[in-house]
C-alpha cells in the first residue's frame, strides 16, 4: 500500500467562485491524498488499489452514491463514495462505468468493502481505473459516510472563510492607507507584511522607487536588480511568472502606466516559513479576530500559481499607489493655493484662460496685455538632508531630517520666491508647480524690460537663504512615521529618495511663522542670509505676448530647470539656449513615455544583455554610434577586432531588427541611449 501524506501549507488560498466557475485549479480544495489522510477516512484502513498518478486531484465535494448512471448527475471535481452494491455485475458495465466517471473529471472513487465486494474490488475495474489515472480507493473496514463528507466539507468551508477573511482584511487595510493618503513606502511596507513575501516597487526602466525585503536579505533582493527584472515577463496586467517566481502588476492611473509592482512568492511552498510580523515589529495590534496570513491551515495544498488573495493583495497595493500619486496632501496657505490653482489651470487647460485671466486680476495679478515669462526655481538636489542626513537650522546648526522636511523645505523655497517677486517690485502668480519645483508667471509691461526683470529677481532670490529654512525636527516629525530608504540598485546600502512622493502635512511651521524670508528674522532671531549660488537652479522660458502662450513658458522653464541640475555652470538663470540634448532627457527620465521609447528602442537589446551578461552588446552599440556609426574607431573604443566588432553588430542588427547603416535608425537609438543613460542617473 503506497504511503499517503499530508502536505500542510499556511493559509486557504484561491477563490470558491474561482474554482467553480472557470473550472481552474484552486487551493481552496483539497486533494485526494489528504482527504485519504483525514482520520475518518483513515478509521476505514484505506488502500490504494489503482491510479496513483491522480492523488493531487482537487476534491471540490464528496458524493455518495450507489447507482451506476451517476456521472450525469456530476459536474466534475466530486470524490465519490460507495459500497458497489448498485455497481454493474458485468465487466463491460464496470469498464463503462469507470470510463464515465473519468469522463466528468471526479477527483476518485472511494469503495467501502463488505457489502458487494469483500475481499477486494474486480480487478477489471481497477485495470479500468489505472488506464484513466482516476483514483481507486478501498476501505477495508466499515466506514460512516457521513464523517467523510463533514470532515472534508468543513475542510472546504473553513478554507473558503479563512480566504474571505483574508481578503476582507487586504480591502480594509488598503482602504485605510487610501483614505490616510500613505506614501510608497508604508503602502509596499504593508503589502509585504499582509503576504510575508518580498515587495519591490519599480517604474517602468526597472529602477527601484521603494522595496520591503520581508525579513531577507535587502543586498541580495537588489542585486542587479534591472537585469533580473527584464528577465520577468509575465503576460497579462496582473501575472505570475513561475520561471522567476514574481507576481507582477502593473501601476498606473488615467490609463498611462509609471512603474510595476513586483512580489515574490515561493511556489516550492515556502509561503508559510515566515508569518507576518509581530504588532510590535508592525506597529499595528493583532486582535483575536485578525487573519495572520502565515498560520497554517491543515488540508490545504501547494498550487502550482500564487494564491488568488496574493493577486488581490498586489493589486490593491498598486491601486493605493496609483491613488497616492494623485492625491497633493502638502497644507498652503490659501492664497497660495489659489496661486497654484491658476497656474494649474494654465499647464493643464482644466480652465479656460479667461477665466483664469479674471481671478488673477482679482488677486491683484493682472496678466492681460502683458509680456509673461514662466520661471521655475528648485534646488540642484532632491534630497532635502543633503548627503550627511541633517538639514541646516536656522542657527547655523544641523537639525535632523524628518518625514516633513521635503515639503517644508519646499514651502520655504516658495516663501523665498514670493519675497523676491516682491523685493524686485514685480508682478506675478507664484506657487510649487510639484514636489521639487517653484513655479512663477511674471507678468511684465512689455518685451524690453525681460532682461532687467530677470536679472532683478534673481539677484533678489539669492540674496534670500531658501536653503536655510528648515524646520525643526522636534516639531516637523510624528511619532512612528517613518518611510524605508530605497537603496539603489547598484549600491543597495545607500537611501534614494522616492521622489514623487508627498508628506503628510500637520505639525509642520507654516510660511511666515516659524521661518522667515528676505531679511526677516526665524523664530529664533536668526537674520536670513545670502544663498550660495550653486545651491538653487533658476530657469526662464520664452517670453511670450498672451495669456495663452503662457503655458509653453512655464513647461520650458520647468524643463530647463529640471536638465540645469546637472549643469555645474554658474549661470544666474538658465535659459534655453544653455540646455543640450542631454539634459533635456534628463529632465524627461521619468516620463512614462520616454522610459517606454526606450524600452521600444533598446528593450530587446537589454534583454538579451541580460541573458548573456558575458557579451554585453550594448557597449558594442555605444561605441559604434559614439565613434560617429564609424566601424574602425568603435572597434578600437571597445578593444575588440574587426571581425569580432562586426560580428557583434550583426548580431545586435538581428536582435533589434534595424539597419545599423542606416542613419534614421540609428539616429533613434542614439537618442534611446541617452535617455537610457538620463533614467539610470539619479
Amino acid at each position: 500500500m503506497a504511503t499517503l501524506s499530508v502536505k500542510v501549507l499556511g493559509e486557504a488560498a484561491g477563490g470558491w467562485a474561482a474554482g467553480v466557475t472557470d473550472g481552474s485549479v484552486s487551493a481552496v480544495f483539497p486533494t485526494v491524498r489528504e482527504v485519504l489522510a483525514l482520520e475518518p477516512v483513515r478509521h476505514g484502513a484505506p488502500r490504494l488499489v489503482a491510479g496513483d498518478a491522480g492523488l493531487d486531484r482537487p476534491v471540490r465535494w464528496v458524493h455518495v452514491a450507489e447507482v451506476p448512471d451517476i456521472a450525469t448527475l456530476l459536474g466534475g471535481g466530486e470524490l465519490v463514495l460507495t459500497t458497489g452494491i448498485g455497481l454493474p455485475a458485468d465487466d463491460a458495465g464496470l469498464r463503462a462505468f469507470i470510463a464515465d466517471l473519468a469522463d466528468v473529471g471526479v477527483s476518485g472513487l472511494v469503495v467501502e468493502l463488505g457489502r458487494r465486494y469483500v475481499s477486494g474490488v474486480p480487478r477489471v475495474m481497477a485495470a479500468a481505473a489505472e488506464r484513466r489515472g482516476l483514483p481507486l480507493v478501498e476501505l477495508r473496514r466499515a466506514t460512516p459516510f457521513v464523517r467523510v463528507t463533514e470532515a472534508v466539507h468543513a475542510l472546504i468551508v473553513d478554507a473558503q472563510l479563512t480566504e474571505l477573511r483574508a481578503t476582507e482584511e487586504i480591502h480594509q487595510r488598503f482602504t485605510e492607507l487610501s483614505v490616510e493618503g500613505a506614501g510608497p513606502g508604508e503602502v509596499v511596507r504593508q503589502a509585504a507584511e499582509l503576504s510575508g513575501c518580498p515587495v519591490v516597487l519599480e517604474n517602468l526602466s526597472r529602477q527601484v522607487l521603494a522595496y520591503d525585503p520581508a525579513g531577507e536579505s535587502a543586498e541580495l533582493l537588489l542585486d542587479g536588480w534591472e537585469q533580473h527584472s527584464r528577465r520577468i515577463r509575465p503576460a497579462g496586467r496582473t501575472a505570475y511568472d513561475a520561471d522567476s517566481g514574481w507576481l507582477v502588476t502593473m501601476v498606473g492611473a488615467r490609463g498611462q502606466d509609471w512603474g510595476r509592482l513586483l512580489l515574490r512568492w515561493p511556489g516550492d511552498g515556502e509561503l508559510t516559513t515566515r508569518g507576518p510580523r509581530r504588532p510590535a515589529e508592525s506597529g499595528r495590534n493583532a486582535s483575536a479576530g485578525e487573519v495572520r496570513f502565515g498560520e497554517s491551515a491543515p488540508g490545504v495544498r501547494t498550487p502550482d500559481s500564487p494564491p488568488t488573495r496574493l493577486t488581490i493583495l498586489v493589486e490593491r497595493a498598486a491601486s493605493t499607489l496609483a491613488l497616492g500619486r494623485l492625491i497633493r496632501r502638502d497644507a498652503e496657505g490659501l492664497e497660495r493655493q489659489l496661486h497654484r490653482t491658476l497656474l494649474t489651470a494654465l499647464l493643464d487647460h482644466s480652465r479656460p484662460v479667461d477665466e483664469v485671466a479674471l481671478r488673477a486680476r482679482a488677486l491683484g495679478v493682472v496678466l492681460e496685455r502683458r509680456h509673461l515669462v514662466g520661471v521655475v526655481v528648485r534646488y540642484r538636489t532632491e534630497d532635502p538632508a543633503g548627503e550627511g542626513g541633517h538639514e541646516p537650522a536656522g542657527d547655523g546648526g544641523l537639525a535632523p531630517g524628518g518625514p516633513e522636511a521635503g515639503p517644508a523645505r519646499l514651502r520655504d523655497l516658495a516663501e523665498a520666491v514670493g519675497h523676491a517677486v516682491r523685493e524686485a517690485k514685480l508682478t506675478a502668480l507664484t506657487s510649487a508647480l510639484d514636489d521639487q519645483a517653484v513655479g512663477a508667471l511674471l507678468a511684465l509691461s512689455d518685451a524690453a524690460a525681460e532682461e532687467r526683470a530677470l536679472a532683478a529677481f534673481a539677484a533678489a532670490l539669492r540674496r534670500t537663504r531658501p536653503d536655510a529654512l528648515a524646520p525643526r525636527a522636534a516639531e516637523t516629525s510624528r511619532a512612528g512615521e517613518t518611510s524605508r530608504a530605497v537603496p539603489r540598485p547598484a549600491e543597495a546600502s545607500r537611501a534614494a529618495s522616492w521622489t514623487d512622493e508627498a508628506t503628510r502635512g500637520g505639525g509642520a511651521p507654516t510660511p511666515g511663522e516659524a521661518s522667515g524670508v528676505g531679511g526677516v528674522p526665524r523664530a529664533g532671531g536668526a537674520p536670513v542670509r545670502p544663498v550660495p549660488a550653486s545651491a538653487v537652479v533658476i530657469a526662464a522660458g520664452s517670453g511670450v505676448g498672451s495669456l495663452r502662450e503662457a503655458r509653453r513658458s512655464l513647461v520650458e522653464a520647468r524643463q530647463i530647470a529640471d536638465a540645469a541640475r546637472r549643469d555645474r555652470r554658474d549661470l544666474p538663470i538658465f535659459r534655453l539656449p544653455n540646455v543640450g540634448l542631454a539634459g533635456l532627457l534628463h529632465l524627461l527620465r521619468d516620463e512614462p513615455r520616454l522610459q517606454t521609447f526606450v524600452e521600444r528602442e533598446l528593450g530587446a537589446l537589454l534583454t538579451y544583455d541580460a541573458q548573456h551578461p558575458r557579451e554585453q552588446l550594448l557597449g558594442t552599440l555605444r561605441a559604434y554610434l559614439e565613434q560617429g556609426r564609424n566601424k574602425s574607431a568603435g572597434a578600437a573604443a571597445a578593444h575588440l577586432s574587426r571581425p569580432a566588432f562586426y560580428e557583434r553588430l550583426a548580431r545586435i542588427g538581428r536582435i533589434l531588427d534595424v539597419d545599423l547603416d542606416s542613419v534614421d535608425a540609428c539616429l533613434s537609438l542614439h537618442v534611446a541611449l541617452l535617455a537610457l543613460d538620463a533614467v539610470r542617473t539619479p
